[in-house]
């Protein structure tokens, strides 16, 4: 039975994390990586995954998605197979359902695996 998707998300290119991420950190928390989204990016810190994504004519509306690390159950990757598929894919089970991160060729799949296996294994 396929579980419900909650979220899906696209991680296009890594990017340098965007100063006015610290705003919506809390005390002792890092950045660690960035990456691009459609509208937005998306920010692994020490805690959680945060998710930016601009709405909107203007993107001045903005909707924050917050991940804690620990809500993350199991986690698969997929590399892109072929020279037609080009998109690899990350699936996150989490207490609030099935996330589906797909990503863009400039999307390092297996740093991102280790970035996920780092955040989630290290508590």
């Amino acid at each position: 039975m396929e579980p419900t998707t909650v979220a899906a998300w696209t991680l296009l290119q890594e990017i340098p994390i965007p100063p006015d991420v610290t705003d919506l950190l809390i005390e002792g928390e890092q950045a660690v990586a960035a990456f691009k989204t459609f509208r937005d990016s998306a920010v692994f810190t020490t805690r959680r995954l945060i998710v930016r994504d601009a709405q909107g004519m203007t993107g001045k509306k903005v909707e924050i998605y917050s991940l804690p690390y620990s809500s993350i159950n199991m986690w698969s990757s997929e590399n892109a197979g072929r020279l037609f598929d080009v998109n690899a894919e990350l699936e996150l089970w989490t207490r609030a359902g099935h996330i589906k991160v797909k990503l863009g060729k400039e999307v390092d799949i297996r740093r991102l695996d280790k970035l996920i296996a780092w955040a989630v294994l290290q508590g």
